[in-house]
């Protein structure tokens, strides 16, 4: 019985079921069906909208259509009236430019007609000159042939013989000219160097006193001449070998002279055998090692000589192999004058006078200090001490106007700075003053006679006469031959001939005299 009330529960379950399922299917379509409806309603008054929207819009458009129409007439209708102006206003243009055109061509024929009628002219002219020429050319011949008769000459020598007068008479205004220039420059330049000179020399005050270029040693007695000269020989040799100098030993009491070109060879064997002397041991062994500590010494005092130089002036920076070699001037002579001294005394006077010519002091008293170098060495390399000098210069990283001031100091080459000048200055007052410089006899007389010679060398020269100790040059000229604005350039051409052909200390005077005398006897 529980059973078959548990069928009918389910039967009725399931009946509820379907019958609910079917009520939810109906009310889903009729859901549908009554938003379909709605739905329907609502489009239909959208499309109704839409319609009025796009009938209006047509309208509107339409509207605007036909005023945009009614603008794009106006516009037209301007833009045509404003080319129709401009096209007549171009027209108007072009036909004036044609006129004008035609005016011009006009004008043009007329003009080419007058060139025309011109050329005619000119070719007639030209027809009627070249006649006048011809004609012109024969008179010409004629009269050179007539002159020629006249004067006896060709026109080769007429030309020649004018060509000299005008020459003659040029040199004589040039002569003139340049006697006066000089005058008026040497008054001023005379007035300031004398100043500058003078200051300088006052300012400087230097060693006068020459040294020799031989060297003595003194001994106590004559004894140890044999001790030197040793058994055989054997002690003499040794020093000359170690030394490369050469021992003279005469009959001169009490001494021994020492002869080597080199000056530090010298000086080395020179403090060597004072040391031997003074130790007693004369030995080859003991030479050898005395010989080396004169050495030093040497060097030490070369080194100690090349900084009192550049203390004394100045100058420093300079490289220690080129400061070496400034030392070794200590024992340089140059005419008996004492190299060092000389450079000294050249960078001082230097220094001075670029101070009052407003110049660079120090590059002064460098220059003077070196214009010398190259005599150090100058028995050792091949060339002169100027050349040797400036090669030193460049090799050690001296300055171009360093450089330049060493080769010109002589005259060498031809001074370019103010700078260079002064050097050459300063080293003719150094090596030039009184007592400063000897020189033998032979070379002296030797100058002199060849500062005779390049002065009776010049045509209209009658004498000639060195004095004061070939600083001054006397020169007669004969009147007949040499006029009065001839002497200046006379004395010109000897100045110049002297500088390139003579060495001489200091400067030397050039004096042309010009002498007319007449003479008559009352009888």
């Amino acid at each position: 019985m529980f059973s078959i009330f548990n069928l009918n529960l389910g039967a009725s379950i399931a009946i509820f079921l379907g019958i609910a399922f079917i009520i939810a299917i109906i009310a889903f379509y009729c859901g549908i069906a009554y938003r379909k409806g709605k739905f329907e309603k609502v489009v239909g008054s959208a499309e109704q909208q839409a319609k009025k929207i796009v009938d209006n819009a047509q309208k509107e458009a339409e509207g605007k259509k036909r005023e945009s129409l009614l603008e794009i007439k106006e516009e037209m209708h301007k833009t045509r009236s404003e080319l129709e102006k401009e096209i007549k206003e171009r027209r108007s243009e072009i036909s004036r430019q044609e006129r004008r055109l035609v005016q011009k061509e006009e004008s043009m024929d007329k003009k080419l007609d007058s060139l025309e009628q011109k050329e005619e002219l000119l070719k007639k002219k030209n027809k009627e000159l070249e006649v006048m020429q011809q004609d012109v050319a024969e008179i010409q011949k004629k009269q050179l042939a007539q002159l020629e008769k006249i004067s006896g000459l060709s026109v080769t020598e007429a030309k020649e013989l004018l060509l000299r007068n005008i020459e003659d008479e040029v040199k004589r205004e040039a002569a003139v000219r340049v006697k006066a220039i000089e005058e008026e420059a040497k008054e001023e330049a005379d007035k300031r160097a004398r100043n500058i000179v003078g200051m300088a020399i006052q300012r400087c005050a230097a060693d006068h006193a020459a040294e020799t270029t031989v060297s003595v040693v003194s001994l106590p007695n004559d004894e140890l001449k044999g001790r030197i000269i040793g058994r055989e020989g054997r002690n003499i040799r040794a020093i000359e070998n170690a030394t490369g100098v050469d021992l003279i030993i005469d009959d001169t009491p009490e001494a021994v002279v020492l002869s080597s070109f080199d000056p530090v060879r010298r000086e080395v064997a020179r403090v060597a055998l004072e040391k031997l002397i003074a130790d007693g041991r004369i030995q080859p062994g003991r030479i050898e090692e005395t010989v080396e500590k004169a050495r030093k010494e040497v060097d030490m005092v070369i080194k100690q000589e090349a900084e009192r130089a550049t203390f004394e002036t100045g100058v420093h920076g300079l490289h220690p192999e080129l400061l070496k070699i400034l030392g070794r001037l200590r024992f340089r002579t140059s005419y008996g004058q004492n190299v060092l001294m000389h450079s000294i005394e050249v960078a001082h006077l230097a220094g001075l006078m670029a101070g009052e010519l407003g110049e660079d002091i120090t590059l002064a008293k460098r220059a003077g200090l070196l214009h010398d170098i190259g005599k150090a060495v100058d028995h050792e390399q091949e060339g002169t001490h100027i050349q040797i000098g400036a090669n030193l210069a460049k090799k050690y990283h001296e300055s171009n106007e360093i450089v330049h001031a060493i080769m010109a100091h002589h005259g060498d080459v031809e001074a370019e700075t103010v700078i260079a000048c002064i050097v050459q200055a300063a080293d003719a007052i150094s090596a030039a003053r009184p007592g400063a410089r000897r020189e033998n006899l032979e070379t002296y007389i030797k100058r002199l006679e060849k500062l005779e010679a390049i002065a009776d060398s010049f045509n209209g020269v009658e004498k000639s006469y060195a004095i004061q100790a070939g600083r001054e040059i006397r020169i007669m000229v004969k009147p007949e031959v040499v006029g009065d604005e001839s002497i200046t350039m006379i004395a010109r051409d000897i100045v110049k001939r002297i500088e390139a052909e003579l060495e001489y200390p200091g400067q030397i005077k050039v004096n042309v005299i010009r002498e007319v005398r007449a003479v008559d006897y009352a009888k």
